[in-house]
C-alpha cells in the first residue's frame, strides 16, 4: 500500500490557474495515452482538498459527460475542509479537518491493500509529506506555461528526498514523472 500524489502540472509548476481553472489541461491530454486507468484500479481511498472538491461541484455537467456520473469515484473519499460543503450524490464522501494523520489512519483501513490517492491540491499533498505519510509523487507535465496559479507542491524539498523511478512519454504534449519519497 502506498500513499500517492497523482496530478498534472504545467511546465512552470502550476496545477491550476489563480481562479482554480483546469481548462489549460484538457487540450493537452489523451486518456488513452495516460496511466490513469491502471492507477485508479489500484486506489482504495482518496483525499481531496476543498478547492479540488469545489471544482468537481462546479463542473458536474462536464464530469458527468466524461465519466457518466457526477461523482467519478467508487472509492471512499475524505474531503479536507474547514467549511461545511454540500455532498455530491452517489459518492462515499467523508469530511475531515485538521491534522492529516488521523484521517490517513481511517483511509488506510478503508483502502485495505490498495493505495491512497492524494487527488489535490498541492498544499494537501504537502501536508501528507510533512507528516511523513507520502510515499510517491506521480506528476504529468503538460506542454503549457501558466505564469502563475496554484503551485504543484508548495514545499521546499531538497535532495535526497525524491528519487526518480520512471519517465514516460504520453503523446506529444505530456510526460509522466514518478518519484519515490525517500524516508
Amino acid at each position: 500500500m502506498k500513499t500517492q500524489y497523482y496530478t498534472a502540472t504545467s511546465l512552470d509548476g502550476f496545477i491550476a490557474t489563480e481562479d482554480d481553472s483546469l481548462d489549460w489541461l484538457f487540450p493537452l491530454g489523451d486518456g488513452q495515452q495516460s496511466s490513469y486507468e491502471e492507477f485508479i484500479a489500484e486506489v482504495g481511498a482518496l483525499a481531496m482538498g476543498s478547492t479540488t472538491y469545489e471544482w468537481v461541484l462546479r463542473n458536474t455537467d462536464m464530469v458527468s459527460a466524461e465519466m457518466g456520473t457526477a461523482w467519478p469515484y467508487t472509492q471512499p473519499a475524505w474531503i479536507f475542509s474547514s467549511r461545511d460543503l454540500p455532498v455530491v450524490d452517489g459518492g462515499d464522501i467523508r469530511f475531515a479537518r485538521g491534522d492529516v494523520r488521523a484521517a490517513h489512519a481511517e483511509m488506510r483501513s478503508a483502502a485495505g491493500t490498495k493505495n491512497i490517492w492524494i487527488v489535490g491540491g498541492g498544499d494537501l499533498a504537502g501536508q501528507f509529506f510533512d507528516a511523513g505519510l507520502l510515499d510517491e509523487i506521480i506528476v504529468q507535465v503538460g506542454a503549457a506555461s501558466l505564469g502563475s496559479g496554484k503551485p504543484l507542491f508548495p514545499r521546499r524539498v531538497l535532495h535526497p528526498s525524491l528519487q526518480l523511478t520512471s519517465v514516460q512519454r504520453m503523446g506529444s504534449h505530456m510526460v509522466e514523472l514518478r518519484y519515490d519519497v525517500v524516508k
